[in-house]
């Protein structure tokens, strides 16, 4: 009787053991047709909130710093973890527009300037002082557009080009053959040569005669940019050989010109301002578009002597000059040199 109570015994533990390697067996088996990106049963625990405790939760990763976690565990609390509800649009839109008026604010482009630049043929500085004006331009603030005119020599020809080149303005350089006997006649034709190349190509900006011998304050260009139709500032003259200073220009009040500074000749107060071709700036559209600023549309001999004609506008009514610097244009930021050479001319 005893070996067939332990035969049944160990029959039933065999039995036991059989039954459940074949349940396993069967939920291992249908387990693997499960999808895997749900959720199963025995997974529930894990990925509901009111299981995790505060201790197996990760710590929040700060706005500086990356948050990597270390093992399974982890990976499954944050990826479960609920993420907070984006913001709206309008919320987004606010912060969006406001840096947009910023940046249009920081961004606001610049009035072009251009400078022109007459270079006598008789000056044997010209190649130096050429060289001295381009450090100066360099340093301002772009938009500017240099416009050099001189004439033409195959000996200066390279150098020349070579120079403007390497400044790394933006230029134009106009050449011309034709000879002059009179200084101030050369000076206007190279003057009108730009004037034109001007007009022709509807170059839009403020236009100023920068004489090879000026010396210049950097606040200078940033002024006249704000010229809508003409503006004039005070220029003070220097001579190597002279201990003073005369200052030529406006006064004003404000940004108004009330007067001009008038000069003794021979012991005589000049009766015509004295305004020099370097003392004021003007619009070029006034050259192809004069009804815009109140000009006759066609002025006889406008096109052959365009200098006459800005001049003469420049001359006839006060009321349209705007004084610079706006405060009462009595700051000087333009200096004009005279040299006491034979061969060096003031322009």
């Amino acid at each position: 009787m005893g070996s067939l109570e332990r035969s049944k015994k160990k029959t039933q533990v065999w039995k036991k053991a059989v039954i459940h390697f074949s349940l396993c067996f069967v939920m291992g088996f249908f387990t693997g047709f499960a999808p895997a990106g749900k959720a199963s049963l025995f997974s529930n625990f894990e990925t509901t909130p009111s299981t995790i405790s505060k201790s197996q939760i990760p710590p929040h990763p700060s706005e500086n710093s990356t948050y990597t976690p270390n093992s399974l565990a982890d990976k499954a609390l944050v990826n479960s973890q609920v993420q907070a509800p984006s913001p709206s649009k309008s919320q987004e839109a606010e912060p969006e527009n406001r840096s947009l008026s910023e940046t249009e604010e920081e961004v606001t482009p610049k009035g072009l300037v251009i400078v022109v630049t007459p270079v006598m043929t008789k000056d044997r500085y010209k190649n130096v002082l050429l060289r001295r004006m381009a450090n100066t331009l360099r340093l301002v603030p772009p938009p500017l557009l240099w416009i050099v005119v001189e004439k033409h020599s195959e000996a200066d020809v390279n150098s020349s080009s070579t120079m403007l080149r390497k400044t790394g303005l933006m230029y134009r350089r106009i050449v011309f053959k034709e000879n002059f006997t009179s200084l101030e006649a050369e000076l206007d034709h190279q003057r009108n040569l730009a004037l034109r190349h001007i007009e022709h190509h509807k170059l839009s900006g403020i236009v100023h005669f920068a004489g090879l011998n000026n010396i210049y304050d950097l606040d200078f260009f940033d002024e006249i940019r704000d010229i809508e139709v003409f503006g004039t500032w005070p220029m003070a003259l220097l001579s190597a050989n002279r201990k003073r200073v005369i200052v030529e220009g406006p006064v004003c009040e404000s940004s108004q010109v009330l007067g001009w500074h008038l000069r003794k000749i021979n012991n005589e107060t000049e009766t015509k301002p004295p305004v020099h071709i370097s003392s004021f700036a003007f619009n070029s559209s006034i050259l192809w578009d004069p009804e815009r600023w109140g000009r006759p549309s066609s002025v006889e001999g406008t096109k052959q002597d365009s200098i006459k004609y800005v001049k003469q506008v420049v001359l006839e009514d006060d009321t349209k000059l705007k004084g610079l610097p706006a405060q009462d244009c009595s700051k000087v930021m333009l200096w004009r040199l005279n040299f006491p050479t034979r061969t060096r001319f003031s322009t």
